[in-house]
């Protein structure tokens, strides 16, 4: 197995006087004597895997970084050569070994966020809803108030929201609505994903190669 050296992390100790004293949670300096062993062996193992943990993440940063770096002289001399790329829709692309038995996949996710435009669309649909109270589905009405409604981070249900998007209403203000929907997203950034996956033979199932550690 490879060792990789830890960060430096600050070790929450100082001399004063010529006795070490050990940082407290409010700031203060306490002699180290004082503190219970446990606690000064527990904030030993902190500040070590700490370190450990720290450099693994810069050193996951620096491999993406060349990474990306790697893919992007790649599909510079495929565009050299052929006069066009190899990204699918809004960049997302997959890339294999000759023999079939590695691969990755880079996904680009846009962030999107929802301008006022999107109030004017809930009062429409809320005005379709008020009309059609004898006869509109159920299934309708669950969609609709998942989509409007925010969750505890304040967040809108992005997913509901394309669903209503996708539905088949001949209702003008129902498709005044859905138009404002759509002039309500704003997309303000994008994020790419790779994941890389193997597998032992052609007909083999694909594994992920694992770089989550909650999954590790």
């Amino acid at each position: 197995m490879t060792h990789y050296p830890p960060a430096q992390i600050p070790s929450g100790r100082t001399v004063l006087d010529g006795v070490e004293h050990i940082l407290g949670p409010d700031g203060a300096k306490l002699p180290l004597a004082i503190v219970k062993p446990q606690h000064v062996m527990e904030d030993e193992l902190v500040r070590q895997e700490i370190g450990h943990a720290v450099a693994l993440s810069e050193q996951l940063s620096r491999f993406l970084g060349h990474f990306f770096e790697n893919l992007g002289a790649f599909e510079d001399l495929i565009a050299e050569r052929y006069g066009t790329g190899i990204g699918g829709r809004k960049g997302n692309k997959t890339l294999m070994s000759y023999d079939g038995l590695y691969k990755i996949t880079v996904q680009v996710a846009d962030h999107v966020v929802f301008g006022p435009e999107l109030q004017v669309a809930k009062t429409l649909v809320d005005e379709c809803l008020t009309e059609w109270s004898a006869g509109a589905a159920e299934e309708l009405r669950a969609v609709i108030t998942r989509a409007f409604n925010t969750d505890k981070e304040g967040q809108i249900n992005r997913p509901a929201l394309y669903h209503l998007l996708r539905l088949e209403i001949s209702d003008p203000r129902w498709k005044q609505a859905m138009q404002a929907i759509r002039d309500a997203m704003r997309v303000v950034g994008s994020k790419s994903y790779v994941r890389f996956y193997r597998r032992a033979a052609s007909d083999a199932p694909w594994e992920a190669v694992t770089i989550d550690l909650a999954r590790a």
